[in-house]
């Protein structure tokens, strides 16, 4: 089977789950006939609440407090900065063997990817990049935990209520 072979939409026939259109080649190259698989339903993300988290995330992003303004140049940044701080990211630790050397890794790794928080910590660099939030790389229910999660974050920093910044994006989607 190919590693992590992609979702797949598939069609109940009373029978049997059959790939739909083109996903028939997909399948054909990721699985094994014969094989069990085990299958689970992935809801589908609404475009109403992905709609919705751009709203209230430019609104924030508009409306953020002077001090910090300069910190985050586009609502890209500060939701990716906010996914880091919820605790939606990867990491990776590097030891560069000492305080000098990890600080010329970490510029480095700054450049790099302008998303990433990067940390250096004695010897050790610690590169956190935000997860994706694309369809592919989070189901419903992720998407909404993440979403949420980033509004409590993004809430906080500019001083209202997570409720406040919901109900005000969803005037905006």
């Amino acid at each position: 089977m190919m590693a992590n072979a992609p979702p797949m939409p598939m069609r109940w026939t009373g029978e049997a789950l059959e790939p739909v259109g083109r996903f028939k080649r997909d399948a054909d190259r990721s699985f094994v006939i014969g094989q069990v698989y085990r299958m689970a339903e992935i809801e589908e993300r609404s475009m109403i609440s992905h709609n919705h988290e751009f709203a209230w995330l430019k609104d924030a992003w508009l409306n953020l407090p002077e001090d910090i303004a300069d910190e985050y140049p586009s609502p890209e940044h500060l939701r990716k900065r906010a996914l880091v701080q919820a605790g939606f990211y990867t990491e990776q630790v590097v030891d560069a063997g000492s305080n000098a050397a990890a600080l010329r890794v970490a510029t480095r790794d700054r450049s790099r990817n302008e998303f990433s928080l990067v940390i250096v910590r004695g010897p050790l660099v610690i590169i956190r990049d935000p997860a994706s939030q694309s369809k592919r790389a989070m189901g419903a229910k992720e998407f909404q935990r993440s979403k949420t999660a980033i509004m409590e974050v993004i809430a906080d920093l500019i001083g209202v209520s997570a409720d406040d910044l919901a109900k005000h994006g969803g005037q905006a989607a």
